[in-house]
């Protein structure tokens, strides 16, 4: 009898065959046009339905609409289905403790069950959400990130340090796993400030020799910071040639300037669906991995396609996903718009602009549309002396909204450059927002910029 264990489960030479990485991408896909992807995407999404209709989470939020099995035919039907998003996951685990009903680990035959491998999420805005995957849906994730991390030129002789949470949270295992089974590079799991000390971490770095750095760009900014504190000179003593990282407020050009010219590429992923898309050398856009990946942007109200090149929440469903956790429509609630024309690298995928801010997160001043990030990305890029730490503070005085940005900044804060910074808000997005400037280190506190894997850019005073 064959033991059914996690490389047999994961079926490894189909792996190999439908997710092509390194050498292999994206050559392998130049030949396929999109129709045939579609039919491809559209294969695979019969078969994730399939195994969703068994699972008891989906049971309950498709028939609470009236949808009966067979009511699905394919892909063009995926718009008829409801959108969920991490509040219904939740709602799921309070009813079904203590991982909730969403998973289909019981639907196999029991000879040929997956085992569940378990994460969460950081819990920072609440119960931490636990995170399922089977052997394939967790392999097909790690090789999806290895193509991205191999195409921006991370190779088997590179030490990458990585800046994610561990413990709990699934990122650095997630990081690890990938570079690990499929880059082949040493791996330094450093984890945030609070896991390893940021002055422990720079060191760390200079003793094993790091070639590469891994995480979020608000903490490895910092890091280069905190380095120099130390006495040691990012690209000198640091010789960091690669930073894969989620940018957030941060420009691809203040962080390789801060560690001495490194090349920096952007990804987007969340913790269910694993990468979803990443930047490649030509650097036009993230590459959707539409082969594993039916990405849509919605409106954020209406949960309608918003016409192209328009802004909306991304829902993703996972192709892949057949396993133990089928995703099928998950409102990431993260915001992005598509990138028009042909994709460069000659594959018949989409590209996005990634990462522009939260729907859920999103402040409406006087009738304009705000979102933090952008607001912080904004005042970096007009201010060399800013450290990319800031915060927005939203209150109301006499019935009136009004916004300060907290921003950090190195030497002497004055008033010219305060009312320099509020002349380009006030351009840029035509409402009036003020800002405060501080100094170096002193906004830590309240964006926890050290703790957490995505630090705190919004403060509501008016909740």
């Amino acid at each position: 009898m064959t033991v059914f264990d996690y490389v047999t489960a994961m079926d490894h030479p189909a792996l190999l065959r439908d997710f092509p990485i390194g050498p292999d991408y994206p050559g392998a896909l130049k030949t396929l046009s999109r129709d045939a992807l579609r039919a491809r995407q559209d294969a695979d999404f019969r078969k994730l339905l399939a195994f969703a209709w068994k699972v008891p989470f989906y049971q309950r939020l498709w028939g609470a609409k009236g949808i009966e099995p067979g009511d699905i035919k394919g892909l063009d039907d995926l718009p008829k289905l409801p959108a969920y998003d991490k509040s219904d996951l939740m709602a799921s685990v309070a009813a079904h403790p203590p991982i909730g009903d969403f998973h289909g680990q019981d639907a196999h035959p029991p000879e040929r069950r997956p085992q569940i491998i378990m994460q969460t999420t950081s819990g920072t805005t609440g119960t931490p959400q636990p995170l399922l995957f089977g052997p394939k849906s967790r392999e097909v994730q790690n090789r999806l990130l290895a193509r991205m991390y191999l195409m921006a030129g991370m190779n088997r002789d590179d030490v990458v340090h990585s800046v994610y949470g561990h413990g709990m949270i699934n990122g650095g295992h997630y990081v690890r796993e990938t570079v690990t089974h499929w880059v082949g590079a040493r791996f330094l799991s450093a984890g945030t400030g609070v896991e390893t000390r940021s002055a422990q971490q720079v060191f760390v770095m200079k003793q094993f020799g790091a070639t590469a750095i891994v995480g979020f760009a608000d903490y490895i900014k910092r890091l280069a910071e905190v380095a120099r504190e130390e006495g040691l000179e990012p690209g000198r003593d640091l010789p960091i040639r690669l930073i894969c990282a989620h940018l957030g407020s941060e420009s691809q050009a203040s962080l390789s300037a801060a560690w001495g010219g490194a090349a920096v590429y952007d990804w987007y992923g969340v913790g269910d669906t694993g990468l979803i898309a990443g930047e490649g050398p030509d650097r036009t856009g993230m590459h959707v991995m539409e082969d594993a990946h039916a990405l849509e942007i919605a409106d954020p109200d209406t949960g309608l396609p918003v016409p192209e090149g328009t802004l909306g929440d991304m829902v993703c469903t996972c192709l892949f996903k057949d396993d133990i956790f089928p995703i099928i429509r998950f409102n990431t609630h993260d915001v992005t718009e598509e990138v028009l024309g042909a994709n460069p690298l000659g594959i018949p995928f989409r590209r996005i602009k990634g990462f522009l801010g939260r729907s859920d997160n999103m402040v409406k001043l006087r009738g304009i549309n705000l979102f933090p990030t952008g607001i912080g990305a904004l005042l970096v890029e007009q201010c060399e002396a800013a450290t990319g730490d800031f915060i927005c503070r939203v209150g109301r005085t006499d019935g009136r909204d009004s916004m300060v940005v907290h921003l950090e900044v190195r030497g002497d804060a004055d008033a010219a450059l305060q009312a320099r910074l509020e002349a380009a808000l006030r351009t840029r997005l035509g409402v009036e927002i003020a800002v405060a400037l501080s100094a170096p280190g002193s906004l830590a506190a309240l964006t926890q910029v050290e703790s957490r894997q995505k630090p705190i850019r919004l403060i509501d005073d008016r909740r």
